[in-house]
């Protein structure tokens, strides 16, 4: 997002006139996310389920991963490369919220994010479905209601398209808190607040109305009253997680210029793909996709798993994410961060059997998608919301802070524009 501008406070007028627009966005955004995931549903029923069942052959086999993976990357570069538009931005080089694309890159975006999702590719969808549905919305608004400003309704996007992603709008205005905060001007936060806000409650609204997946686990035991050593193991595995993302984020732009030395995406995300299929085949099913699920699967059977089988996992889980990320394709790099965090939460449970698993779960997705993002809010919300016990909350406010002072100037994943021609 561009450096923010001061601005006025908008007036109650204001506010009450763009009420309507701003639900519009809401319900937009949520129905364009629902269309990319239930595109991705299907064509990943046809790679994972129809298919291998219509060849009698094994989906989680090593050599069908590999195929699937190999095809999607060469897939993707063939987008890439000859559709309008170029797909859009490179995810490495850009955060949740940017400029608003070209309409014409829309059908490359859309067709890339559905073969990403479907595809096994360790990456998520927030950050191609908010670009597209930024893109839309701003054209949209530019010819229905001109007045309304583009930097409005690129927040309202987000926020609507965030909503939808966790199915309520508190996570929307935890991470634009940030954003507006940088602002100059008078008036209240909430001012400026109110219509991205009312975006993310349509839209978490229209999911939950039309039973869109939500992130979130059931059945881990709530931790009760926390004890002293609550505090220090929940450090050590917040802090344990953090560093296994901020050891991605120290190679990560290395790792994207040694990609571009091969100048096309034909060449280096044909590559990715087939990295991606290795990393696949060697890790099994549960390192594939966004990792929503597989974490579910993964935390519902953790006693089947060995501390050398879930070192494996989050070894493979963050190469493929790095990989993903730096090697051309299209997706966004929280919700692999969240399953990675999770994982090492479950590695530090079978080092000290007696951690609970709420606490385990929730510090590591704290560590981890603090050291990604570098919104703490944003961490502290996730964290709760993925072990379903809000008394973890004032545990999680200690724990966060130790987190912060190590990620705070630490590298990000990400690849500032004027360095991409930079030496790798």
């Amino acid at each position: 997002m561009p450096p923010a501008q001061a601005q006025e406070a908008p007036t109650a007028g204001t506010l009450l006139r763009l009420c309507v627009p701003a639900i519009l966005v809401g319900v937009v955004s949520a129905l364009g996310l629902l269309l990319v995931e239930g595109a991705a549903h299907l064509l990943e029923q046809l790679l994972w389920e129809r298919l291998p069942e219509a060849w009698d052959v094994d989906p989680g086999s090593g050599w069908w991963i590999f195929g699937v993976l190999t095809a999607v990357g060469l897939g993707v570069a063939l987008i890439v490369s000859f559709f309008p538009g170029g797909a859009g931005e490179d995810s490495a080089t850009v955060e949740l919220m940017g400029p608003p694309l070209a309409l014409k890159a829309l059908p490359g975006l859309v067709l890339v994010s559905v073969l990403v999702l479907a595809g096994g590719v360790s990456l998520g969808p927030e950050s191609p479905v908010i670009a597209i549905n930024t893109a839309i919305l701003v054209a949209l608004l530019a010819r229905f209601r001109p007045a309304v400003e583009v930097r409005l309704i690129v927040m309202m996007a987000a926020a609507g398209t965030i909503g939808a992603l966790f199915g309520t709008p508190v996570a929307a205005a935890l991470l634009l808190t940030g954003v507006v905060a940088k602002a100059s001007g008078g008036g209240a936060l909430w001012d400026r607040l109110f219509l991205p806000l009312l975006a993310a409650a349509s839209g978490s609204l229209t999911m939950r109305l039309l039973h869109g997946p939500q992130l979130g686990l059931t059945d881990v035991p709530p931790l009760g009253a926390p004890e002293p050593s609550d505090l220090l193991i929940g450090g050590l595995v917040a802090c344990a997680a953090a560093l296994v993302i901020l050891a991605g984020a120290s190679v990560f732009g290395r790792l994207h210029g040694l990609f571009r030395r091969l100048r096309h995406p034909l060449l280096y995300t044909t590559l990715g793909g087939v990295i991606l299929g290795a990393l696949g085949a060697l890790g099994g099913p549960i390192t594939l996709f966004k990792g929503g699920q597989q974490m579910a699967e993964l935390v519902g059977h953790a006693e089947d798993y060995t501390t050398s089988e879930l070192l494996l996992i989050v070894a493979v889980k963050l190469t493929a994410l790095l990989i993903a990320a730096t090697a051309g394709f299209r997706g966004g790099r929280i919700f692999p961060a969240v399953f990675i965090g999770a994982a090492v939460g479950l590695l530090v449970q079978t080092v000290l059997p007696g951690t609970p698993l709420g606490l385990a779960l929730a510090c590591g997705v704290l560590g981890a998608v603090l050291a990604e993002c570098r919104d703490g809010w944003i961490a502290l919300f996730i964290a709760v919301l993925v072990a379903g016990d809000i008394s973890l909350l004032s545990l999680l406010c200690v724990v966060v802070l130790p987190v912060w002072l190590l990620v705070m100037r630490a590298p990000k994943m990400l690849v500032r524009k004027e360095q991409e021609q930079l030496p790798a």
